[in-house]
C-alpha cells in the first residue's frame, strides 16, 4: 500500500505561462530525513485507538510517535492510553507529556508497540539498538499483540548487516574482551569485526541496565538469522543481541514518493 505526499503549492498566482509549465511539471518537493521519519510516525500511530496498552519505542524515528500520542491525548482525541516506555530517555519524554504509564510487571500484554530500526530486510526482520536500548525495546516488543515499526527508506537493506553499520550485542562488563573476542570469531567467516561502543571520553557506553554494548560490523552476509542469533545467545556474557527476527508485524517505510506500508 502507497500513499503519496501532497505537493507544497504557492499561494501566490502564476501568470498564464507558469501555470501551464506547473501544470506539466510541478516542483518536486525534497524532504529532510527527519521529515521523512516524522511521516512514518504520524502514520503509524493511526493503528492507536483509545484503551490500549501501548509500547512506546526510542530513537529519533520513535520520539516523534511518542509526541504525536501525548498531542493527540491533549486534544481528547485518545483516551485511557497506557504506556510501557522502552529506555529512561522515553520515560521522560513521556512523562513531559503526560502519558501515563507502567511496566511489564503491571502489563505483560501490550496491544500495540510503535518503534523504528536501524534495517529491515525484505522479510521485515530488523536490527535495532544503535541507540543502546535494545534488551528493554525487545522485552517489551516481544510481548506485544502488534508491532509497528516506522523507518525512512535508508534504512531498507538486501540482507541484516547489510548497511555495514553496527549490530549491536548487549553484554555484561565482566571480561568484556574475552566476550567481543568470541564475537568476533563466531562470525570470522563474514569478515567481522567487533568493537565496543564507547561515549564522551573514550569510556564504555553504558546501557539503561548497566551494561555494555559490542558493535560487529560484517563485511558478508551472515547467512541462517536464527542460526546466528543462537550462537550469539549461548555464548556466557551475552545478555541479547539487536536482531528481532519475525516479530515486526507492520512496516512504515516513508520515502520520496511517498508511504509504503507492509503487513505480515
Amino acid at each position: 500500500m502507497a500513499v503519496a505526499f501532497p505537493h507544497l503549492i504557492s499561494a501566490e498566482k502564476p501568470s498564464s505561462m507558469e501555470t501551464s509549465l506547473s501544470s506539466l511539471s510541478p516542483p518536486p518537493v525534497i524532504l529532510t530525513q527527519d521529515e521523512l521519519k516524522k511521516i512514518a510516525a504520524y502514520k503509524a500511530v493511526e493503528f492507536v485507538e483509545s484503551g490500549m496498552v501501548l509500547g512506546l519505542g526510542t530513537g529519533s524515528t520513535a520520539k516523534h510517535a511518542v509526541d504525536r500520542i501525548g498531542e493527540l491525548l491533549r486534544q481528547g482525541k485518545l483516551k485511557n492510553i497506557v504506556g510501557i516506555p522502552t529506555s529512561k530517555k522515553t520515560h521522560e519524554q513521556a512523562v513531559s507529556l503526560g502519558i501515563p504509564l507502567s511496566d511489564l510487571d503491571s502489563c505483560p500484554v501490550i496491544d500495540l508497540a510503535i518503534d523504528g530500526a536501524d534495517e529491515v530486510d525484505p522479510y521485515m526482520n530488523l536490527v535495532k539498538g544503535r541507540g543502546g536500548s535494545l534488551l528493554r525495546e525487545k522485552m517489551v516488543e516481544g510481548v506485544c499483540k502488534k508491532f509497528v515499526v516506522i523507518v525512512d527508506e535508508s534504512k531498507l537493506v538486501s540482507h541484516l548487516g547489510g548497511s555495514g553499520l553496527a549490530m549491536p550485542v548487549e553484554v555484561v562488563p565482566f571480561c568484556w574482551k574475552f566476550t567481543a573476542k568470541r564475537l568476533q570469531d563466531l562470525f570470522e567467516d563474514c569478515g567481522c569485526v567487533a568493537k565496543l561502543r564507547t561515549a564522551g571520553e573514550r569510556q564504555p557506553f553504558v546501557t539503561d541496565n548497566g551494561n555494555y554494548i559490542i558493535d560487529l560490523y560484517f563485511k558478508k552476509d551472515i547467512g541462517d538469522l536464527k542460526v546466528a542469533s543462537d550462537n550469539i545467545l549461548r555464548l556466557a556474557g551475552v545478555v541479547e543481541h539487536g536482531m528481532f527476527l519475525d516479530m515486526a508485524t507492520t512496516v512504515i517505510v516513508a520515502g520520496e514518493l511517498g508511504v509504503t506500508i507492509k503487513h505480515k
